[in-house]
């Protein structure tokens, strides 16, 4: 190995970390996107605030049907994850990631009425 081979991308992030991070890039990018060209169609900060303060009720519904689907996806997964881990150790760390995406979930969305009132 040269000196300079730990210079190399692969090296330093492993192919799943490329790819998450190139998915958060697209994420992100599509975010300041839609941001930008929101704030060009209203044509001020302070109109495009307005706007998605009166469709945050739309929002809400929108983020409430996303937790559900993805819910579905869980406990349709669930089943037969457990029945190929079948120790009660596998079934205890399950629950906790359980409880802990659902209340992480609860606290987004309390952190988000609060704010808003």
């Amino acid at each position: 190995m040269t000196s300079r081979a730990w210079l190399r991308p692969a090296r330093l992030l492993g192919r799943r970390v490329g790819i998450v991070l190139l998915w958060v890039l697209l994420v992100a990018g599509i975010a300041v996107g839609v941001n930008v060209v929101g704030l060009h169609i209203v044509g001020s900060i302070d109109g495009w605030e307005q706007w998605l303060r009166e469709q945050s009720g739309h929002f809400l519904v929108w983020r409430l049907l996303l937790y559900a689907a993805t819910a579905y996806g869980w406990w349709w997964m669930r089943r037969p994850l457990r029945e190929r881990e079948p120790l009660a150790e596998t079934h205890q760390r399950l629950l906790r990631a359980e409880i802990a995406a659902v209340a992480t979930l609860v606290l987004l969305e309390g952190s988000q009425l609060l704010r808003n009132g």
